[in-house]
């Protein structure tokens, strides 16, 4: 597992709390939707397995941040109950259209991904992660407008100024 204090670490505010519009945090309303997704969803569902494959195999390393994808990432922490994690899921998925082959934009259901969500201490949702190619990944929470998520990939994930 990765030590708390080290993930608090690079866990850190990607925006200003201006945009953060709002999160759910411990809520326990289990309202699971049971909506079949659509096949042309351009976000990737991720387990843990596969997280540990496609992301970082923080099991293995434990101390060290290694991402293993060959693009840069955005991991949606959610749940199925979150109303701002239903607000933001259309965002995603047209940002994860409109930055086709650039980056990646993956999302965990911690409800069903328990484990997953508690080795990056997962408090409040939703809460995103992004994941450059090289370096720290960032942690923003809360519902952030599109132009945010923009902003975010296009000078931390994509480089460009």
């Amino acid at each position: 597992m990765i030590q708390n204090n080290k993930m608090k670490k690079i866990m850190l505010m990607l925006l200003l709390p201006t945009v953060i519009m709002s999160s759910c945090g411990g809520q326990t309303n289990k309202q699971n939707s049971t909506k079949k997704e659509k096949s042309e969803m351009k976000t990737i569902m991720l387990t843990k397995a596969e997280f540990l494959q496609k992301v970082a195999s923080y099991e293995s390393n434990p101390t060290e941040w290694k991402y293993l994808g060959d693009k840069p990432a955005i991991i949606d922490f959610y749940a199925s109950w979150c109303g701002p994690c239903k607000a933001i899921a259309p965002i995603l998925e047209e940002l994860a259209a409109e930055y086709d082959g650039q980056i990646y934009v993956y999302k965990v259901d911690t409800e069903a991904e328990r484990e997953l969500a508690g080795a990056f201490g997962i408090r409040s949702i939703p809460s995103l992660l992004f994941v450059p190619m090289e370096g720290q990944p960032q942690m923003a929470q809360g519902a952030l407008p599109k132009e945010a998520f923009k902003q975010a990939i296009d000078e931390v994930l994509l480089g460009k100024k």
